[in-house]
């Protein structure tokens, strides 16, 4: 019997020199597709790896090297299945975009008018291509669009009310997803806090007290990814608008996610414009676009945000506008229901058991060491929108005999696309509603190769 040939090799064998190394044949040839830089690059990597453990031989030093090249060229954005039952999964991207808004990013990939005026040739604004939607869709008189909800609240308070006074619930000091604390972004903008209630308890009467000749504003800041309850007190947004208007400061308003249409007990924006200055939101989450941010108010006041010199800092790119500009054009002609993350939420219990029975009978002879059960399952809204808004789901409730629920979701993320999946009691569960429909085949590929 021949005994197969290791490919590593005495350790007092000596190490070639990168010189020698790069010129030859196999390695020319990625030199040919990486540069010659980078192939060096690695071959002293490569080189020094083998000094600090055993010696290769040359075609296996070779494996390694092209290897160390691909990794590094190797796309970190990968396309991910999410089965995790949120939603709107923050770590994953968010909303799912319409299939419109994907259109428009090919259009905008290549030229377009982003700045051009077809009609006299001569340079226009990019924020043109959106301020009609905005203001038709809003029914406001302006409207300004920045990278995120977090830009959107900065420019306003910086614009106005840099060098002033703005009064804030200390029940509203919220902190969101990566480190973003109000009082941070309020200290940065200049303008100085003052902080009126408690944690628990506002009222309007904090306000009232707290206005001075240096007041510009009240801000008030919806507490979307969280809720206080027992006993507790706030100031209704109808109220602290009537204490505005006594005292003429300004009324802005931080709604967070926002939504145009009544969802859970998130406020709309229309509710919001009615009473505020100027209000402040996000332009992905729950309108299911890219992720962005509007400003929607008064006329003279959002010129003054327009021409502030933080508004050209936190411009999107066209890639962002584009994709804004057909998922509200979609909002516009009531077209929203159709998008994923409205699709998803809106299936009902019977067709997300049909789904998962499907894929479970699939699965009974393809995968046999698998256990797969249809559950009863909870899914949630997520992105920081209504933390205590649950959705009667289903799930495939997953277990293997020999590999751990840990063990199984590492093994899921590793397909091609990603599964993203969550434990519970013990299970692997993955929630059919999170899960696009056009997906069900891909899960399925997913867990059969789990029993491999």
């Amino acid at each position: 019997m021949h005994r197969l040939r290791s490919p590593r090799v005495q350790r007092s064998t000596s190490l070639p020199g990168v010189g020698r190394l790069v010129n030859q044949p196999p390695y020319a040839a990625l030199v040919d597709e990486f540069g010659r830089v980078r192939v060096v690059e690695a071959i002293r990597e490569q080189i020094a790896a083998e000094r600090e453990d055993e010696v290769l031989d040359d075609a296996e030093r070779g494996r390694r090297v092209s290897a160390r090249l691909r990794a590094d060229v190797a796309p970190r954005l990968r396309r991910v299945i999410n089965a995790s039952g949120v939603i709107l999964h923050t770590n994953l991207g968010r909303a799912p975009l319409s299939r419109s808004a994907t259109d428009a990013l090919g259009i905008a990939s290549s030229y377009s008018n982003l700045e051009l005026d077809l009609e006299t040739g001569r340079r226009g604004e990019r924020a043109d291509l959106l301020k009609g939607l905005l203001t038709r869709l809003f029914d406001c008189e302006a409207a300004l669009v920045v990278n995120n909800n977090a830009a959107a609240v900065l420019l306003a308070l910086t614009a106005l009310g840099k060098g002033h006074e703005v009064i804030v619930s200390r029940g509203q000091l919220v902190e969101i997803g990566g480190s973003f604390r109000m009082p941070d972004v309020m200290r940065l903008s200049g303008a100085r806090m003052v902080e009126v209630g408690t944690t628990n308890r506002t009222r309007s009467a904090d306000y009232e007290d707290a206005i001075t000749s240096r007041t510009a504003a009240i801000l008030r800041v919806h507490t979307s990814n969280y809720r206080v309850s027992g006993f507790t007190e706030s100031v209704s947004l109808t109220d602290m608008e009537a204490v505005a208007r006594r005292h003429d400061v300004l009324l802005i308003d931080d709604l967070g996610s926002g939504a145009a249409e009544p969802m859970a007990d998130e406020p709309t924006v229309a509710e919001s414009l009615r009473l505020s200055d100027v209000v402040t939101f996000s332009g992905d989450k729950l309108f299911g676009g890219p992720q962005a941010g509007f400003v929607v108010g008064r006329g003279e006041l959002l010129s003054r945000l327009a021409a502030h010199p933080v508004a050209r800092v936190v411009r999107p790119g066209k890639l962002t506008l584009a994709a804004l500009a057909a998922t509200l054009s979609a909002w516009k002609r009531e077209k929203w229901r159709e998008f994923p993350v409205y699709r998803a939420a809106a299936q009902s219990l019977e067709e997300l058991e049909r789904r998962a029975e499907s894929i479970r009978a699939a699965l009974a002879t393809s995968a046999p060491g698998l256990r797969l059960d249809v559950v009863p399952s909870f899914a949630l809204f997520g992105g920081g929108t209504s933390p205590e808004k649950k959705f009667p789901s289903r799930a495939l409730a997953l277990t293997h005999p020999a590999l751990a629920p840990e063990a199984l979701l590492a093994r899921l993320r590793e397909s091609e696309p990603a599964v993203v999946a969550r434990i519970e009691d013990d299970r692997v569960l993955l929630d059919m509603r999170s899960i696009l429909p056009e997906e069900d085949t891909a899960v399925a590929a997913a867990l059969v190769s789990l029993a491999r």
